[in-house]
């Protein structure tokens, strides 16, 4: 029995920003979505403890445009012992250069986790447990469009749009440019730091470089990853 399958998504919006985490007052998006942002599409779609998302290959396949917009953002955080906030105080106006009418297709592998690789606080996997059974519920939500969250394009107020597309599609084309895309953020490994006891996630970063409009993603275990 096949444990880890591949899917190809295409996604496709208006408008999308995948924030640089270096660029703390005004937002800049990377040239292309992160595989962090494409895992999220997947795990919109359907996910479970027992599974886990690994994106693989970008395919850009509209030229990369750019737009800026100012917008209102709130400069606080709620909190039970301040109290509430009152935007009007608190509200900051920031420039954000973001992308437009951006299209990909996204490949990525749904990888099922034995019980020991699970976390402590999973439930035990039922008797009719199986990476089939996970499989046939992803094509099932994916091919009817269905997502238990509105997958969105970095920012929540950028919804996505996607189909799944067959193993045998490759239209369109990507787009025939080539570029070094940089050192962009991978993902966040939120496992690592709750075993090594700190509060927030450590980030992961690689070197990305888009060929005739495919990125390649390296395995997280990669000596390609930069931590």
């Amino acid at each position: 029995m096949e444990t880890n399958k591949e899917y190809c998504l295409e996604v496709w919006g208006s408008w999308a920003c995948f924030t640089r985490p270096e660029l703390k007052v005004e937002r800049v998006s990377y040239d292309v979505i992160t595989p962090s942002a494409g895992r999220a599409i997947f795990d919109a779609i359907f996910w479970k403890p027992a599974i886990s998302w690994h994106v693989t290959k970008i395919e850009v396949l509209s030229p990369i445009k750019w737009t800026s917009i100012r917008r209102n953002e709130v400069g606080a955080v709620a909190k039970p012992k301040t109290g509430p906030i009152y935007i009007q105080d608190k509200r900051q106006q920031r420039n954000t250069l973001l992308l437009k009418d951006v299209h990909y297709r996204i490949h990525a592998v749904m990888h099922y986790k034995k019980p020991e690789e699970r976390t402590s606080n999973s439930r035990e996997p039922g008797d009719d447990e199986s990476p089939l059974k996970y499989q046939h519920i992803f094509e099932r939500r994916a091919g009817k469009g269905q997502c238990f969250t509105q997958p969105y394009l970095g920012n929540r107020e950028f919804p996505a749009f996607f189909r799944l597309v067959p193993d045998d599609t490759s239209d369109p084309e990507p787009i025939a440019e080539d570029k070094d895309l940089g050192i962009m953020l991978y993902e966040l490994d939120y496992e690592s730091s709750s075993q090594n006891g700190k509060g927030r996630a450590d980030a992961m970063f690689y070197r990305a470089e888009m060929k005739q409009g495919v990125i390649i993603v390296p395995e997280p275990d990669s000596q390609e990853i930069l931590r």
